[in-house]
């Protein structure tokens, strides 16, 4: 399963266990964030795009940390006139971790364990 969110101004694909940086979000180390999905696919295929379904569907991140972006140098020049000038720029990031994507309403599959139990009961009573 895997949801498009929303956060920063930019859209991220992520699934269950992903590690993204995104721009700086209030928060401390190890705190738990909720965020915006736009689109959540299922394991089966089945796409959830609809605007009242996903108002109830929830994307739950935990803040890994917070951390700056590498250095970019911006130098303009203007040919003839002697003018130039640098400009650096870093760029403040969260590294966040997915814990979670909640759909309501979804059946979730039985572990393999429980699965192969069930079976092995139903072929010993017949």
């Amino acid at each position: 399963m895997y949801a498009v969110i929303r956060t920063g101004g930019k859209q991220y694909k992520v699934e269950v266990g992903d590690v993204i940086d995104v721009e700086r979000l209030a928060g401390e180390d190890g705190a738990s964030l909720e965020l915006e999905p736009l689109l959540v696919v299922g394991d089966d295929g089945k796409v959830t795009s609809a605007a009242a379904d996903l108002a109830k569907a929830k994307v739950t991140a935990s803040v890994v940390d917070q951390h700056r972006g590498p250095k970019l140098r911006v130098f303009t020049y203007k040919n003839k006139s002697r003018q130039r000038r640098t400009l650096g720029h870093r760029q403040s990031l969260t590294r966040l971790k997915v814990d979670r994507i909640d759909l309501p309403g979804r059946k979730r599959a039985a572990k393999a364990g429980a699965r192969s139990k069930q079976s092995n009961e139903e072929q010993q009573e017949t």
